[in-house]
């Protein structure tokens, strides 16, 4: 793999400043801070997704991953957490992008996709029109317990392959990464970045091990 197609990674389910750096001394570009969630793994307080950002050192990303579908609840979510960039894991119900842009000028904004067929491109090219990144995940809104991150299942690659040969902006792909399967990952998708909680973690916790070779994988 040349350097030059070697994709950023993201760190997701960050659980402690102490996480947080040993992601970033890997080389973590951004990291994932999990607020409260229907389901799924990696969830933290407020508070300390406030901590967090605020002593990560500049130009790693602070991702707020967010499952509120109002506009207004997310901004007010966002002023007490202050990360630099907010995940939207939902889709939005009630308010615009726009507005929050207006709101919070300089905040990155990045939508969750869950790919789960065709709808999902679609889903995928309209909403690029309206955020900085399309974030592609594994999850289904539309079970009764909504799964909307965090289930360490892939989905289907020549989908998530065809949004972003579709798309002008950034594309994570989410969903079942973990270092044994990272390089095909990128050979299959041409993703911007890599975003992996589970693959990386051993009894719920950020295994440095598996992170090396992650990392090891994608130097190769």
């Amino acid at each position: 793999m040349q350097a030059m197609t070697r994709p950023r990674i993201k760190i997701c389910c960050i659980a402690s400043f102490d996480e947080a750096m040993l992601a970033i001394e890997h080389g973590a570009a951004a990291l994932g801070l999990v607020s409260a969630m229907p389901s799924g793994p990696g969830v933290i307080s407020e508070e300390l997704i406030a901590e967090i950002a605020s002593r990560v050192p500049p130009p790693v990303a602070t991702f707020l991953l967010t499952a509120r579908q109002d506009v207004k609840e997310i901004i007010e979510q966002h002023r007490r957490c202050r990360t630099n960039t907010i995940q939207i894991v939902d889709r939005l119900t009630h308010g615009s992008y726009d507005e929050l842009r207006r709101a919070l000028p300089g905040i990155a904004i990045v939508q969750v996709v869950h790919v789960v067929g065709q709808e999902s491109v679609e889903e995928a090219i309209r909403v690029a029109e309206h955020v900085d990144a399309i974030l592609l995940d594994s999850g289904n809104p539309a079970l009764p317990t909504k799964e909307l991150g965090g289930t360490g299942r892939r989905h289907d690659w020549n989908l998530s392959r065809r949004i972003r040969e579709q798309i002008k902006i950034p594309l994570f792909l989410a969903g079942g990464l973990k270092p044994e399967n990272v390089r095909q990952a990128v050979e299959e998708v041409g993703p911007f970045a890599l975003d992996i909680c589970t693959g990386v973690r051993s009894d719920g916790k950020l295994d440095a091990q598996k992170v090396r070779a992650l990392f090891a994988q994608l130097s190769a």
